[in-house]
């Protein structure tokens, strides 16, 4: 294990499996399971700093090719790194830019290599490498930086997530040897797609480069939850042990609580500050659309269970306020009390799994949220 990163296991819960533990890190200790907001541009959207200190977040997450293009990397090396840049104090996590490339590039070019596309801002042509991705998260200083990776479709046939599944384990191999700052810990992916035969291969290959933290990629990418589930069912007997496991892209309640049950550590998801800024909240109750003319005079806090500023300090009747006049405060608000939603949501997970009872507050919590078991 690296002496700047190190993971505890906690607590195995008796019943259910599920895990508690405790990642070290340069820039402090990460308890999971673990939810980590986005902040693709170096921020979270609409919130400061001190709101994500005050509402418990851990860790947060930039983005690499976004970063790269604006305001660049190497600018960013100049103020200091990411940490200094944004004044953020806690651990970063910084995905690749493979996604971002592969979703967001209209015309691209993939050879072993790497990947040839436009910028989507400019049309510039552009080359990213696994150690250009390297490079750039270098650049930013991230204590945790990702593998480039390749993310084949859902639909993809045998043969296609193949050859995404092979491309992303030479490219790891590559990622691996440029990787050399002891300050960052690289998380290779796992990819295959929804093959169990490719899966498993990829995890098995995959492992060879695991120091401390693992990823698995191409999930939650459009598939119905039982085929997401049946893959981390295939995964779990052979992940390893001694180091967090992140489920990349998941934010929804009853996919965290499903992946945690079957061995996840770590999470990250647009969702919570995407709906907020469409005016959707998740509560202990379950989902409030604030644009239903119901709450026009709800003079009621939001959730009463949540001890966030918005609930403790601001009614439905004036959220829904507004949401309609669409007022930027109803976007900060609502994103402030999404992710402490969820990050309470991560604590009373961790609570019970350390008691030995994750399987009755996931019964209780889907009783109440409105999800169906």
């Amino acid at each position: 294990m690296d002496k700047n990163f190190s993971y505890e296991i906690l607590h195995v819960d008796k019943n259910s499996g599920a895990r508690t533990g405790v990642l070290h890190t340069p820039h402090g200790d990460i308890y999971t399971p673990i939810f980590m907001p986005v902040g693709t541009l170096a921020t979270v959207k609409s919130l400061t700093n001190d709101d994500l200190y005050d509402i418990g977040a851990q860790i947060i997450l930039a983005n690499t090719y976004h970063l790269h293009i604006r305001p660049g990397d190497e600018l960013i090396k100049r103020a200091g790194g990411l940490h200094k840049f944004m004044n953020y104090k806690g651990p970063i996590l910084t995905d690749s830019g493979g996604f971002q490339v592969f979703s967001l590039a209209n015309i691209r070019k993939i050879t072993d290599e790497g990947v040839e596309f436009r910028n989507h801002l400019s049309g510039a042509k552009m080359f990213f490498t696994p150690e250009k991705a390297i490079e750039i998260q270098n650049n930013l200083g991230s204590d945790i930086v990702m593998a480039f990776d390749v993310c084949s479709e859902y639909g993809a046939t045998h043969e296609q997530a193949e050859l995404a599944m092979d491309r992303t384990l030479a490219w790891l191999k590559r990622c691996f040897d440029a990787q050399k700052n002891p300050k960052q810990m690289l998380f290779p992916i796992v990819q295959g797609n929804f093959y169990e035969d490719l899966r498993h291969k990829s995890l098995m290959e995959t492992k060879k480069y695991c120091k401390c933290g693992i990823a698995i990629g191409g999930l939650s990418v459009g598939e119905p939850k039982e085929v997401m589930i049946k893959m981390l069912d295939v995964l779990r007997p052979d992940y390893p042990e001694n180091m967090p496991r992140y489920l990349m892209g998941v934010g929804t309640p009853d996919y965290i609580f499903e992946s945690v049950e079957r061995g996840i550590d770590m999470f990250d998801c647009v969702l919570q500050t995407r709906v907020a800024r469409n005016g959707l909240a998740m509560t202990s109750h379950g989902k409030v659309t604030l644009k239903n003319a119901k709450y026009k005079e709800d003079f009621s806090p939001l959730d009463d269970e949540c001890d966030c500023y918005c609930c403790k300090n601001h009614t439905k009747a004036y959220l829904h306020h507004l949401v309609m006049c669409n007022e930027i405060l109803a976007a900060r608000l609502l994103s402030l009390h999404n992710i402490r939603f969820t990050l309470n949501m991560m604590k009373n997970m961790r609570d019970a799994i350390n008691n030995d009872r994750f399987n009755e507050y996931k019964k209780e919590f889907y009783q109440k949220y409105g999800i169906e078991n």
